[in-house]
C-alpha cells in the first residue's frame, strides 16, 4: 500500500535526498582512503547498487522505502532480510553489506565496536511493537495472559537467541507469568517473518510477531497488541557499515539519511513503528 504524494512534495523530497548523495559523493574524491587522522572516508560504490542487511520485520516498510530511494537517486537497493543477530554475525565476519538495519540497538553497537560500521551514522529509526495473531479457525486470545489456556497447544515466537522480537515475546510471556507454563508449547521461528509463516500455514495455533508485518494486511480486530510495558523497548537502529579498510560508501550513508528523514519516518510510522524520541540533553 502506497501513500499518494503531490508532485511538489515528491520533487522536494527527491531534491533533498539527491543533495544528501551529492554531499557524500563530494567527500569521496580520494576514494578508498582514510584521512590522516584515521577518520573514515566516504566513497561512491561505483556499482549503482546498494546492499542492505535488514531485520526481517522491516520487509514491508523497507521494500517501499527501497523503491522510493531508487526513484530519488537512481541507485538500486538489494535487501537481505533475516534475524538481526545472524546479520550482525555476518557483518562482523566480513559480509559486504553497505548498511545494517537492526531490530536491536545493541546489535548495531556490537557491529560498531567490532570496527565494521561508522558510529557517526548510527540512528534510531523507530521503536517496534509485538502483537498476537492466530491461525485460521483458531480464536484470537483477548490478551497475552490468555495464552496460558491449554487450547493454544503451539505458540510460535522468533528464536530469542538471535531475534530481538523473539526476545521481546519471551520477556512478555515471562511478565505475564506464563513462561514456565507455555515453555513446552513454544515453537521457534528462524526470525519474526518465519514465525508469521508458521501461524499462517497452520503449523501453530498462535504466534507473537512484529506489528509491522501485519498492520497493512490485517484489520486491527485480527491481532492483539501486547503492552510495550511487558518487554524492553524494541529500539531499532540503522548504521552505515564499513569495508575492511574502514571505508563507508556514500550511497550507504545516504540511505541511512533517507530512512531517518522526516518524510520517511512518516512511512515507518504507517507500518507500525513508534517514532523514536530525540535523545535527552543535559545542561552543562
Amino acid at each position: 500500500m502506497r501513500v499518494d504524494r503531490s508532485a511538489t512534495a515528491w520533487l522536494r523530497r527527491s531534491a533533498s535526498i539527491l543533495a544528501v548523495v551529492a554531499s557524500f559523493s563530494a567527500c569521496g574524491e580520494d576514494a578508498g582512503t582514510t584521512g590522516p587522522d584515521g577518520a573514515i572516508g566516504y566513497v561512491n560504490s561505483g556499482a549503482g547498487d546498494l546492499t542492505v542487511a535488514a531485520a526481517s520485520d522491516l520487509r514491508p516498510a523497507f521494500e517501499e522505502l527501497g523503491d522510493d530511494f531508487t526513484e530519488a537517486t537512481g541507485v538500486s537497493v538489494t535487501f537481505s532480510f533475516g534475524s538481526s543477530g545472524q546479520l550482525r554475525e555476518q557483518i562482523i565476519n566480513g559480509a559486504p553489506f553497505d548498511v545494517y538495519a537492526s531490530a536491536s540497538e545493541l546489535f548495531v553497537d556490537e557491529v560498531i565496536d567490532a570496527g565494521r560500521a561508522d558510529a557517526d551514522t548510527k540512528a534510531i529509526y523507530g521503536i517496534g511493537r509485538i502483537v498476537i495473531v492466530a491461525a485460521d479457525g483458531v480464536s484470537l486470545p483477548a490478551d497475552i495472559e490468555e495464552l496460558g489456556d491449554a487450547r493454544y497447544r503451539r505458540i510460535a515466537i522468533a528464536n530469542p537467541e538471535h531475534a530481538p522480537y523473539g526476545m521481546a515475546a519471551r520477556e512478555a510471556l515471562d511478565a505475564a507469568g506464563l513462561i514456565e507454563e507455555v515453555d513446552d508449547r513454544l515453537v521457534f521461528g528462524e526470525n519474526v517473518s518465519d514465525t508469521l509463516r508458521l501461524v499462517r500455514s497452520g503449523n501453530v495455533d498462535v504466534a507473537i510477531v512484529a506489528l509491522s508485518l501485519v498492520i497493512v494486511d490485517l484489520e486491527p480486530s485480527s491481532y492483539v497488541m501486547v503492552p510495550d510495558s511487558m518487554h524492553a523497548p524494541l529500539r531499532q537502529a540503522i548504521v552505515a557499515t564499513t569495508t575492511a579498510d574502514g571505508v563507508v560508501s556514500a550511497d550507504g550513508s545516504a540511505f541511512v539519511e533517507f530512512v531517518t528523514s522526516p518524510d520517511m519516518q512518516v512511512v515507518m510510522n504507517r507500518f507500525g513503528f513508534t517514532l523514536a524520541p530525540p535523545p535527552a540533553t543535559t545542561d552543562g
